[in-house]
């Protein structure tokens, strides 16, 4: 909510008017007070679009839709005046925010969308039953309350069958929510089951996150709504089947709305279908939505209840319109001068972010509208009056999105199915925690949202999602490619559209850490010798180190024996195993006859790994036995067993459970996912996030957009839970001590011993 501006006119209609609620270049929807001091969502629609014969039509059209329906999730019309010069209508203020704004943070339990799915569902075969299409249904135009979902905006409804009021060609509604025969070349009739296919693509992004048909150029999601599939990825199983059908491309093969809504409606535990909701709604039905949401809900009710009536505005002659630009202006000025600078544009106007301070002998407000609004708030009435449920601020980790503030939008370029799906899921996690956590703060400057994008470690469709991702006028920074498909063309994509790319465990060791872009929070394959070095060299001082070449494995091990046998101390030994061989045997026997008192292994294969390890405790050796990232896997520790023991690992991430620091993370963590163990890169995954939204707020005053934040990434030092983030001005590269930890193998599993540099015991 906003305050009213100096040129907003008391009242329309006879209700009071209160605060804004939005704007846009139709009109304008305001918080009111009835005569009866129920709270109401008013829009008034500007004189000059009302002008047009077409357009006062359309909105008599929505008044007629709307007045028609009365269905528990569908917003009623209380009053309207659609021949006004500048024509409005009331309808039930939902003090909740729209689905666009909640998933803006959060996918949704699989439970609230079942719930969700099951109510919209029944309000639109209340549409459908009283002979209308809604036209534009997509996740702003659903809005969620403490008791169910919302359905809202007729704008565009219309009769199934009738003429639609545009011109020739033209289409009416949201991009990745219009179904295949609303295209022109498609010249399908709208019917029912179109507003299925926009429900079905509805309940895909509540439960995902995403848009089933990706973002970017509206012809591109409408290309992409024609020829292909939708993008279903992370649909529980028992909604996949349901979704499926519902964004079918041919409309028969879509179910109908009562269809859905009875696949959706929740069951006895006998299997039997619930009484009618509207009869009965069960304790676990009405806690529908997750715990931040419900309190935001509650937060923004208690908001309403305490609204005390604005000072009466001074009289103003011009039209609403007239009004409206000249704030506008005012506004922009204020801008443009900065907020220490004086306006020389127009005259001096309150501040947009603070509402009016309320009058000494304003009166309380009246019991009626504080009975109306004590359901939405968790009121209770005692002895004849009411104690508000306080809701309390929304501080916590986990909670909703502010309001009222601009939007900046983080991408994640992610494989969550493919074959490196758990280091992709790991940093999803871990940045939802982060988005949470920075939307609770009360200084923050502005709201973040996430936009995920899956290529399922798939070439084609990495170099697609970075496509997507550089499209989207909206993402202004992308966190990934979480895995290693396609790195150096995925870079290139991002590189062409300046679109800051994040890394956080993408090992990009070729030429593209020149790309400017590309900004890498960890060390690449080429740094992970420098943990072992230092602990054979300054910690256990060994003498005699093996130092073992998998030649199974390629350049990489051939490389890294390289290094360390030029700069171990002592008298360090070469040995290699053709690519032919599995057997270390030979190795094992030859390391124990020199009185070797350290071995490394320097390939990256874990069940190659596993083999070395065994060799090795057959043939007796109990000196220091180290090895790379790439080997601490399950297939490692699992095939090993107890030859695994002891083994100590570099690594480019760090156990935020080792972490003092990181503490609070850890509890949101396991709280939120219900997991005691926390995977690799979940904790560099929340770091990478805030020091984005760090290096936003530096820009803030500036403007944050691609460009300004490709060239300040590297400028920032960013204290994060797992290191501190901070750049050499020489090679613009991580500062090497910062990014790279070391791990000990016990009974079982890797425990992290913390930065290698801080590791002191041998």
């Amino acid at each position: 909510m906003r305050p009213l501006r100096r040129g907003d006119p008391d009242s329309i209609g006879g209700y009071r008017l209160l605060r804004r609620l939005g704007a846009g270049g139709m009109g304008v929807v305001y918080l009111a007070r009835s005569p009866g001091g129920a709270p109401v969502a008013l829009k008034v629609i500007h004189a000059e679009h009302a002008a047009d014969p077409g357009f006062r039509t359309r909105f008599r059209r929505e008044v007629a839709a709307a007045s028609r329906l009365s269905g528990r999730w569908l917003v009623p019309i209380v009053a309207a005046a659609p021949e006004e010069r500048e024509p409005w209508l009331a309808t039930d203020f939902v003090p909740g925010p729209a689905l666009a704004e909640a998933v803006g943070s959060w996918p949704l339990p699989v439970a609230t969308v079942r719930l969700l799915g099951a109510r919209l569902a029944e309000a639109l075969a209340e549409v459908h039953a009283a002979g209308l299409v809604h036209r534009d249904v997509k996740p702003g135009n659903v809005l969620l309350a403490l008791d169910g979902p919302r359905l809202i905006d007729f704008g565009i409804a219309r009769l199934s069958g009738a003429t639609a009021l545009t011109e020739s060609g033209a289409m009416i509604g949201t991009p990745g929510y219009l179904p295949p025969e609303q295209m022109p070349t498609r010249g399908g009739e709208l019917g029912p089951r179109s507003d299925v296919f926009a429900l079905g693509a509805v309940l895909a992004y509540a439960v995902t996150g995403r848009h089933p048909f990706g973002s970017g150029l509206a012809a591109a999601v409408l290309y992409r709504t024609v020829h292909e599939e939708p993008d279903l990825d992370g649909v529980p199983t028992d909604l996949l089947s349901l979704l499926v059908a519902c964004l079918a491309k041919d409309p028969a093969d879509r179910p109908e709305a009562r269809e859905v809504h009875e696949a959706l409606r929740p069951r006895a535990r006998d299997g039997r279908a619930r009484p009618d909701p509207r009869v009965a709604v069960p304790d676990t039905e009405a806690n529908w939505l997750p715990g931040a949401l419900t309190r935001l809900v509650a937060e923004r009710s208690a908001a309403v209840l305490t609204l005390p009536d604005p000072p009466t505005a001074e009289p103003d002659r011009a039209t609403g319109r007239q009004r409206e630009q000249r704030h506008e202006a005012s506004d922009d000025a204020r801008e443009l001068n900065g907020p220490d600078r004086p306006n020389t544009t127009a005259p001096p106007a309150p501040p947009a972010d603070r509402a009016p301070a309320p009058s000494t002998d304003a009166k309380p407000p009246a019991r009626r509208r504080l009975l109306r609004l004590a359901s939405a708030v968790g009121a209770c009435v005692v002895g004849g009056g009411v104690v508000a449920w306080a809701a309390p601020r929304l501080t916590e980790r986990g909670a909703g999105p502010g309001s009222g503030l601009p939007r900046h939008l983080i991408g994640l370029h992610a494989d969550l199915t493919g074959p490196e799906r758990d280091a992709g899921r790991a940093q999803e996690r871990g940045i939802r925690l982060a988005l949470a956590d920075h939307n609770a703060r009360a200084d923050r400057p502005f709201d973040l949202a996430l936009r995920v994008r899956d290529d399922r470690g798939e070439e084609r469709r990495a170099e697609r999602v970075a496509d997507d991702h550089a499209a989207d006028p909206e993402v202004l920074a992308v966190i990934g490619p979480t895995g290693r498909t396609g790195t150096k063309a995925v870079i290139a994509r991002y590189q062409k559209s300046l679109l800051p790319l994040v890394s956080v465990s993408c090992d990009a060791s070729f030429s593209a850490r020149q790309e400017e872009v590309f900004v890498q929070l960890r060390q690449d394959e080429t740094g992970l010798e420098v943990p072992l070095l230092h602990y054979l060299n300054n910690v256990s001082r060994a003498r005699r180190t093996a130092v073992l070449d998998d030649q199974a494995t390629g350049r990489v091990s051939d490389r890294a024996a390289e290094t360390l046998t030029r700069l171990l101390h002592g008298t360090p030994t070469a040995h290699s195993v053709a690519a032919d061989s599995a057997d270390f045997g030979p190795i094992a026997a030859a390391v124990r006859a020199a009185a070797s008192d350290a071995v490394v292994y320097c390939g990256d294969s874990p069940s190659r790994a596993a083999r070395c390890a065994r060799a090795l405790s057959e043939a007796g050796f109990r000196g220091t036995r180290l090895a790379r990232q790439p080997v601490l896997q399950r297939e490692f520790l699992a095939e090993a067993g107890e030859a695994s023991e002891g083994w100590l690992i570099s690594t480019t991430y760090a156990d935020p459970a080792e972490l003092p620091k990181a503490a609070e993370f850890v509890a949101a963590y396991r709280a939120r996912f219900e997991r005691r163990d926390i995977p690799p890169y979940a904790v560099e995954g929340y770091d990478a996030v805030r020091y984005v939204a760090r290096t936003m707020r530096d820009l803030a005053a500036r403007g944050v957009e691609r460009g300004a934040l490709v060239g300040q990434l590297r400028d920032v030092t960013y204290e994060g839970l797992s290191r501190t983030i901070e750049f050499q001005s020489t090679t613009n590269e991580l500062v090497p001590t910062n990014g790279l930890f070391l791990h000990r193998v016990e009974d079982g599993a890797a425990r992290f011993l913390g930065r290698y540099d801080e590791v002191r015991e041998a």
